[in-house]
């Protein structure tokens, strides 16, 4: 008997649903939300019966039937900082996301709407590697300013996957295995996978800049400019994460557009674009020293993996240092069901969420 799962990924203004027998995606469909639907609510808690009824209509109107899942699977949201892997979902986990998130997003609703369906059925359900995943060294955590400390914020689900994926092709397991994995999407995070355990991190704030994310800056310009008069915390937010990056250097975010305009002959364009490549490049180079050289691979993932201008650019600089894979995509539906797949069959083991 096949083991059915259904995976909910809420974003900001779409529910991504994926129904997936074991390994194979059977139906997928992304329920969008427009700006005046989510306009109507005050908090993204407020939008989980809209969010949850449009699922189960979905899933009626192509005649499925949720009393045939074996588990519900659902993004990880604003938890406090929580372990690789798989989480059962329970009352203190949806309690603390409804009251008491980290932060507001609409991850938070993963886990909650999951639960809900879940319950009407009497199955598990879970999160899988959420963004809130937290497996730092001690010497990691430290930034060198007391006031700030490091915390572990990456593109964990999909990178984490890839690794696995990549020790799955070797006949390994990951916690056999040493990878630097780059995330290249709207945002960029690389993440140091020392067996089995992401033990360090570039975040998309603190590494190489992306389609609309500035990366990396000087900390003194950066104060210069907020304190200039000239711009209030939400422009300069804004210069951080929505108009950095190639948004600020090239007025668009989609990489295929700033590769035609290299094409068309835009020296611009290549200088930055290149630019982006060799900081991830130099993100990579700064991670195998966590790992004192001993790296079995580096994972190239994400939407711009696609790309082979920028992977081909990244392998020239960073091959020394170890073999380069690439698995291009987000893969984020996939990753979550099958992680929900391997602790149905007894391959991991899920955790209970306590605080």
């Amino acid at each position: 008997m096949s083991l059915k799962i259904l995976a909910i990924n809420p974003g900001s203004t779409s529910t991504k649903i994926a129904l997936y027998e074991d390994e194979k995606e059977i139906l997928e469909k992304t329920l969008e939300h427009s700006t005046e639907e989510i306009g109507k609510y005050d908090k993204i808690v407020d939008q989980l019966q809209m969010r949850k009824e449009m699922v189960l209509s979905f899933l009626k109107e192509n005649s499925y039937d949720v009393s045939m899942l074996d588990a519900v699977v659902g993004r990880g949201g604003m938890l406090p900082p929580v372990k690789a892997g798989a989480y059962r979902v329970n009352d203190l986990m949806v309690e603390r996301l409804k009251n008491r998130p980290l932060m507001e997003h609409a991850s938070n609703l993963g886990a909650i709407i999951a639960y809900e369906i879940a319950n009407l059925i009497g199955k598990p359900a879970f999160i899988y590697d959420s963004v809130k995943v937290d497996e730092l060294s001690d010497i990691a955590r430290i930034s060198g300013m007391p006031a700030i400390p490091r915390i572990s914020t990456s593109h964990v689900l999909n990178s984490r996957a890839m690794a696995i994926k990549a020790a799955e092709k070797r006949h390994k397991k990951l916690e056999e295995m040493n990878f630097i994995v780059a995330h290249m999407g709207g945002g960029v995070s690389l993440g140091v996978y020392e067996k089995g355990r992401l033990v360090d991190i570039l975040s998309d704030d603190e590494g190489p800049f992306s389609p609309e994310r500035s990366g990396r800056v000087h900390c003194r310009e950066l104060i210069n400019l907020c304190f200039s008069g000239k711009y209030d915390k939400k422009q300069v937010t804004k210069m951080l994460s929505g108009n950095g990056g190639l948004k600020g250097y090239l007025g668009v975010v989609d990489a295929r557009e700033v590769e035609k305009m290299i094409e068309a002959g835009n020296k611009k364009a290549r200088l930055v674009y290149e630019a982006m490549a060799y900081q991830i490049s130099k993100g990579i180079g700064e991670l195998s020293t966590v790992l004192k050289g001993k790296v079995d691979a580096i994972i190239l993932t994400g939407g711009i993996a696609y790309s082979k201008m920028i992977t081909g650019w990244i392998k020239e600089r960073v091959e020394f240092i170890a073999p380069v894979e690439i698995l291009a995509g987000e893969n984020e539906m996939e990753s979550l069901a099958l992680g929900a797949l391997r602790v149905l069959r007894g391959e991991e083991v899920s955790r209970e969420y306590t605080e």
